[in-house]
């Protein structure tokens, strides 16, 4: 996890940082908006109790609580921990979707998506990339 670095990864590193720290698919995913494939995500039907930090910068996104199977390939959420992420209208690939990124260091996580009709609290499904993320375990 490019966390474990010396450095303080955050909004306002250069892209050669970027480079140095990630992995090739982390880079693709983090730093270029790139998708990885449905279901093949680490991530995707692992429930264990504990957080899901950036794979960049290691800031704390979510919580394993809000982590929900929504048949989609991808690791779902139905919240993140109150200011971890933001959201940005997207408008590729000719529809309207909204992506999300870390606060932190503006790392593509995916896109959340509204009104699916999902029995969670917030009916919304945070649709993350399995390499955007780091889970660390409770103790």
């Amino acid at each position: 996890m490019a966390s474990n670095t010396d450095v303080n990864l955050d909004k306002s590193t250069p892209e050669n940082k970027w480079k140095e720290v990630l992995s090739t698919e982390e880079y693709q995913i983090l730093r270029q908006k790139g998708t990885e494939p449905a279901g093949t995500g680490q991530y995707n039907k692992i429930y264990k109790d504990g957080e899901y930090n950036c794979a960049g910068c290691g800031a704390t996104l979510y919580k394993s609580d809000t982590k929900f199977d929504s048949g989609c390939g991808w690791p779902a959420f139905y919240a993140e921990i109150p200011g971890a992420v933001d959201r940005h209208v997207d408008s590729s690939f000719g529809m309207k979707r909204t992506e999300i990124t870390c606060s932190k260091c503006g790392g593509h996580l995916g896109h959340v998506f509204e009104g699916e009709g999902f029995k969670t609290p917030t009916d919304e499904r945070h649709c993350v990339n399995s390499r955007s993320l780091k889970f660390q375990a409770k103790n």
